[in-house]
């Protein structure tokens, strides 16, 4: 069963995630099928009703858009797929499809192994976009820039720093979805108020095989009101979707025309196609991928919003509350996949221009250093009056469009409190070199490096 081609699709479904309504009923069908087996299994359904109901359930031609106009009826899609399989399969094994299930259980068990095929596919996608991140924080060890706070230039940094950031992002985001993905997927089965009271004392046993047959965990006892699991998903989808955007706004600003210090990689999915092109401007090449997450994650908070605001239910089965779950669910699955396809095209892909980074450093004159020339002065005149001396000279530079250096040497009244502090000039041209004003930056980015390497062994 095919997915529709959508017109938006190859920026909101870049990841490859099986969401859509095809991918439901299998989920759905696969879920029917385990069940027909765990019953065979323990004793509850004839020989061979498992094999039966899987066949049928593979290959029969069910349509997802007359099961939706019929979940009109019924409030969801599951009476009307139980009542078609029914049909199809033998005669003698009609009665073994859906046995003691609700609706519930089957969406909320297809909900879970949608949500693994999505988070392996979206685990993968984070893998490429860290290993494109340390190969940039590698290449950029020592590639000076200038760092910004507030939007603001602030003291020199690395690229190689800032791509480690990225990198350690990502990988803690990627332990979330590891965890979840390994312990939070669970089977759903509790039948209609959470007792299995159709199966007697055969029902935790079924409940056990039908996790067996589709390799999800065994919950306590049934979730149908508790949806913590749900959450753990959004809340894993909403990490990514964090480290992801971070990556993606950073580009977005070295990118811009009057800083450049980075560009996407060109090029298109076509002969005569260029990638970052506009409709109106031909010189445009626009950052696409970065745009592309960004228009990805900007989606998940509300999504998120939603299923919190829906994980409050009453009772032993919600109503509507659990119906409000599904399609935001499936769309956070689908574009935070896309954003990490596209992280991972991004990072792997990105341009440097470390001439233009030592360009924009140097731009303001030395301000940036001004910090590490204040910690120079410091103590000979205190710290308080060395600040407010460096900020003088600081404000005078920009006021009439000089260095910071020549600030302090050629302003008599500054220049003279140097001279009483024993200042010389070799140690001002010393203070203002961004060179040995980096900290613990290439420290910094060993660890995130070495931490990387110990992922992949």
């Amino acid at each position: 069963m095919a997915e529709d081609a959508g017109l938006f699709d190859g920026v909101f479904s870049r990841g490859g995630a099986k969401t859509g309504s095809h991918a439901w009923l299998r989920a759905m069908l696969d879920t029917e099928a385990a069940l027909a087996r765990a019953l065979e299994r323990a004793g509850l359904a004839p020989a061979g009703a498992g094999a039966a109901v899987t066949d049928t359930a593979r290959a029969a031609p069910f349509d997802p858009g007359e099961l939706g106009r019929r979940a009109a009826l019924s409030g969801n899609p599951v009476p009307a797929l139980v009542a078609e399989l029914r049909k199809a399969v033998p005669a003698d094994t009609a009665d073994t499809v859906h046995r003691g299930a609700t609706s519930q259980d089957i969406i909320d068990t297809a909900a879970m192994l949608l949500a693994r095929g999505a988070l392996d596919r979206l685990a993968g996608h984070l893998a490429a976009a860290a290993d494109g991140c340390a190969a940039l924080a590698t290449a950029h060890r020592d590639t000076m820039m200038i760092g910004r706070t507030l939007l603001q230039q602030a003291v020199p940094v690395t690229f190689g720093l800032v791509a480690a950031g990225w990198l350690t992002g990502l990988e803690e985001a990627a332990d979330a979805v590891a965890r979840v993905r390994a312990a939070r997927l669970a089977v759903q089965f509790g039948g209609a108020a959470g007792t299995l009271a159709s199966l007697g004392a055969d029902g935790p046993a079924v409940a056990g095989l039908l996790a067996q047959e589709l390799g999800l965990a065994l919950p306590v006892l049934p979730w149908h009101t508790d949806r913590s699991r749900i959450l753990d998903v959004a809340a894993a989808c909403a990490g990514v979707a964090a480290a992801l955007a971070k990556i993606a706004r950073d580009v977005t600003l070295f990118a811009q025309s009057e800083v450049g210090e980075v560009r996407e990689a060109g090029g298109g999915s076509g002969a005569g196609e260029r990638r970052g092109g506009s409709s109106a401007m031909p010189h445009k090449q626009n950052p696409v991928a970065a745009i592309a997450i960004l228009g990805c994650t900007r989606r998940v908070p509300g999504l998120v919003a939603t299923l919190i605001a829906a994980a409050e239910q009453e009772h032993q089965r919600a109503a509507g509350a659990w119906h409000a779950e599904w399609e935001p669910f499936a769309d956070l699955l689908r574009v935070t996949g896309s954003a990490a396809a596209w992280g991972a095209e991004l990072a792997g892909g990105l341009i440097v221009d470390p001439a233009r980074m030592r360009a924009n450093l140097d731009a303001t004159g030395g301000l940036p250093l001004a910090e590490r020339v204040a910690g120079l002065l410091a103590p000979a005149l205190g710290q308080a009056q060395a600040h407010d001396l460096v900020a003088r000279a600081s404000a005078h530079a920009v006021a009439v469009g000089v260095t910071l250096r020549e600030a302090l040497l050629g302003v008599p009244e500054l220049a003279g409190w140097l001279d009483g502090a024993g200042i010389t000039s070799a140690q001002i041209d010393e203070a203002l070199d961004p060179a040995g004003y980096l900290g613990s930056a290439r420290t910094f980015t060993d660890a995130a490096l070495a931490a990387h390497a110990r992922r992949q062994k």
